[in-house]
């Protein structure tokens, strides 16, 4: 048989007895019901708090009513407010108190808004604004001799009739708190997959060490082979368990408006996946050879902290700069240290802060790693594995003369 088709055959056993175990079905569920409550609850709370308060200015106080009735019509709760001030009310703007302010004549509203104008309350606007310019425009017509009425013309003009949007803050991303959001949840289901299926690798090592299982695969399959199989079956395992959480989640989020943008939701969950697989390979063969270097399950948990503390710290420093500095300088270095980069970096491609080179130059980074790592843990796997009882030293297992296999 040759290795490859021997990796395969460790890999698909590990696949095959994780995804039927009741653990994985349960937490897969569990992990599916808490994200539908987490976003059946931002979307009950979008829908009871979605008012937008309109400040009214000028001559546009005039058409309050119809910008009320026609709310209505479309489902939305739109209260209005007379602003005899237009610098009060640019103030009101910015601090909130009013999501859009009002001024012009009917025929042609400006609206002054923080970042971004409500899609649906654009709609609304520019209806009445067309409503305008169409009575203006029949109005001007009624003197005309009807042979030289140009309905072409008219329609024109009204179609064309459109409310001014300006914005207080016109550089800023409209989309930066969705963008935040997303990247935050990202950096969340990284860390936890990574610990998670890590700290299972190095467990189910020490339970074939200490059930002797080991002892008769290592008869008839090399090291580096149960190893490789073992990593990359439960690696399988996390990305279809991630893959499924995942996707579900974007799309209930999706369809309950919680997120109003699909594009860059379905590019973050993509990248989220490819960083989750440089990851798993980075952290799941130094969970491995630690957990050859113990015997007991005792002993995992504390054999495993110094790359526990690793994950922590990534996981911190990821909710820390990707919240102010996404694009600073400490995100920057943070993002392309390989220990570092699968979390951090797929937050900041989710925030749309890290240009493509930067990118290029983690992933070669992270797989130099792997690449080192995998032969470093390797080795220690390989002459740590039959050993039992005390835990043996790092600097051992690397001198440590290989068993002879039959």
């Amino acid at each position: 048989m040759t290795p490859r088709r021997t990796v395969y055959l460790i890999a698909r056993r590990e696949l095959n007895a994780k995804l039927r175990t009741r653990s994985f079905v349960v937490s897969t569920v569990a992990a599916l019901v808490v994200l539908a409550g987490f976003v059946l609850m931002q979307s009950t709370l979008f829908d009871d708090d979605h008012r937008d308060t309109v400040g009214l200015n000028g001559q546009a106080i005039s058409v309050a009513g119809q910008l009320s009735d026609a709310a209505r019509q479309m489902g939305m709760d739109v209260r209005t407010t007379e602003v005899t001030n237009l610098a009060s009310g640019r103030e009101s703007v910015a601090s909130g108190e009013l999501d859009a302010l009002v001024s012009g004549a009917p025929a042609q509203l400006t609206v002054l808004v923080n970042r971004e104008l409500d899609d649906e309350l654009l709609g609304v606007l520019n209806g009445l604004v067309r409503q305008q310019v169409l009575r203006g425009q029949l109005a001007a017509l009624e003197d005309l001799d009807p042979d030289v009425l140009d309905v072409d013309e008219v329609l024109r003009t009204v179609a064309a009739a459109h409310v001014e949007v300006r914005s207080l803050d016109a550089g800023s991303d409209p989309e930066h708190d969705q963008r935040l959001a997303i990247a935050l949840i990202v950096v969340a289901l990284l860390y936890l997959s990574l610990l998670l299926y890590g700290s299972m690798v190095a467990q189910g090592v020490v339970e074939e060490k200490s059930s002797r299982v080991v002892e008769m695969l290592l008869s008839t399959v090399r090291p580096w082979q149960l190893l490789s199989g073992k990593v990359l079956g439960l690696g399988l395992v996390g990305l279809v368990q991630l893959a499924v959480v995942g996707g579900v989640g974007l799309v209930l989020a999706l369809v309950a408006k919680v997120l109003t943008f699909s594009g860059a939701a379905i590019g973050a969950l993509a990248w989220g996946l490819v960083w989750y697989l440089l990851g798993y390979l980075l952290y799941a063969t130094v969970f491995a050879a630690i957990g050859a270097l113990v015997s007991r399950q005792e002993d995992v948990q504390s054999a495993l902290m110094p790359v526990t503390v690793v994950l922590v710290a990534a996981f911190v420093l990821g909710f820390a700069v990707l919240a102010r500095a996404p694009s600073g300088t400490t995100a920057t270095v943070l993002s392309l240290l390989p220990p570092l980069s699968p979390i951090l970096m797929p937050g900041r491609i989710a925030l749309a802060a890290v240009p493509f080179w930067q990118v290029a130059v983690a992933v070669v980074l992270t797989v130099a790693t792997i690449a080192a790592l995998a032969r470093l843990g390797g080795v220690i796997y390989q002459n740590s594995v039959l050993h039992m009882g005390t835990r043996v030293p790092v600097r051992d297992a690397l001198r440590r003369r290989r068993h002879r296999m039959p």
